[in-house]
């Protein structure tokens, strides 16, 4: 009996050398799933002990050098620093002549597109930007995460094709952002994913305050069911007592914080103003409610309207936060 066996990935044909400049979260884990496809990381540098032992883990055996040596060892090099940092490190490998032509360059910024490789464009690299809409840890659950993760592209026409295999191969989703658009797209991940963070370690440090022994357990499922209700509803999804129009309750929520969590006063305010105006756009927040409302979020004492409950429709108790 004749047995079927997988043929192994390293004998497909067009498989490249990797590199990474970079050892941080992102990088190891990025090289790791091309490694998965077939590719072969040849070459990482890394500067922190965290850095050396992400690349150790992720990538064993795969020697650590500094930058100039990874392009030249490598055909398909990624680039993964800090954004303030990546214009400074282009101009310097470009400067010193590290770069190759016809060698793949590719960034994981999301504020930048391709422009910010053009020293290197210039030297002959293939520049591909490839931002992956994830956040990492820096451990091997990154690479299971990265299956359906969707990827900011930004790439010249001619290599579009490549750039769309490159992600498919890591297993992301490619999608399309154009050169000026950039930075509008990284501020919206930014404004849903890192705010999110603080906002869920504020409602942890409050409810802890208020006495609750898990914090994590009460809000998971209502952070859980909010998430899903705002991605398919968006603004329809809005509940709570500023959609409501409840003055009295937003100004005894300002009160307690003031009380309280002084630090979270501002964000308090500054979220319901931006939630009332949603509400107020979309009818869900009654024009003759919102006046008394917008007054204690101008306002910011949390004193004036008194500290009644929130009533739900018809008069009846609210049932949501």
């Amino acid at each position: 009996m004749s047995t079927f066996q997988q043929a192994d990935p390293r004998d497909r044909p067009a498989r490249l050398t990797v590199g990474v400049v970079g050892a941080g979260r992102v990088g190891p884990a990025l090289a790791a799933s091309l490694q998965l496809a077939g590719h072969r990381p040849v070459a990482v540098s890394g500067v922190s002990d965290a850095s050396r032992r992400r690349a150790a883990q992720l990538l064993p055996d795969v020697p650590l050098v500094p930058p100039a040596e990874v392009l030249e060892r490598a055909e398909l090099v990624l680039l993964t620093v800090p954004d303030d940092a990546l214009p400074g490190l282009v101009e310097g490998l470009a400067a010193t002549r590290a770069v190759r032509p016809g060698q793949l360059l590719v960034h994981t910024s999301g504020r930048y597109g391709t422009r910010v490789l053009d020293p290197a464009r210039r030297a002959g690299a293939l520049p591909l930007a490839l931002h992956p809409a994830m956040t990492f840890t820096g451990t091997p659950v990154d690479v299971q995460r990265l299956a359906g993760c969707p990827f900011g592209v930004t790439a010249p026409e001619e290599l579009r094709l490549a750039a769309e295999a490159l992600v498919i191969e890591m297993g992301g989703e490619p999608e399309w952002i154009a050169e000026e658009m950039r930075p509008l797209y990284h501020a919206a991940l930014a404004l849903g994913a890192n705010h999110l963070v603080t906002l869920v370690a504020q409602a942890m440090e409050l409810l802890r305050t208020a006495g609750v022994g898990a914090p994590d357990r009460m809000l998971g499922p209502l952070l859980g069911a909010a998430l899903d209700n705002a991605l398919r509803s968006g603004d329809a999804a809005l509940t709570g007592p500023v959609a409501r129009g409840d003055a009295g309750t937003v100004a005894a929520h300002v009160a307690e914080l003031r009380r309280h969590s002084p630090q979270t006063v501002a964000g308090y305010l500054a979220m319901a103003r931006a939630t009332a105006d949603r509400a107020l756009a979309h009818g869900l927040l009654k024009p003759e409610l919102a006046e008394n409302l917008l007054e204690v979020l101008a306002d910011g004492t949390g004193g004036a309207h008194g500290t009644g409950g929130a009533a739900g429709p018809e008069g009846t108790p609210g049932n949501t936060p």
